[in-house]
């Protein structure tokens, strides 16, 4: 199972939900979304975006745990 820790990154760097949507170009219904791990799917792109924001890496935000 992936599991989505964008709301780790969030308090780590400060950003709320709103703000990430508005620098990402998303809407806040799809931050919230992939903040609940409830997407069933993220485009590179998106994900590129949020980690430029974020200034982190995909693996800070996307963790394998095993079923």
């Amino acid at each position: 199972m992936i599991q989505v820790n964008l709301d780790v990154m969030l308090a780590k760097r400060k950003i709320s939900s709103g703000e990430l949507a508005k620098r990402v170009g998303m809407t806040n219904a799809n931050i919230s979304i992939l903040k609940t791990g409830k997407a069933k799917a993220v485009r590179f792109s998106t994900l590129n975006e949020i980690c430029k924001v974020l200034e982190c890496q995909p693996g800070d935000l996307l963790e394998y745990i095993e079923d």
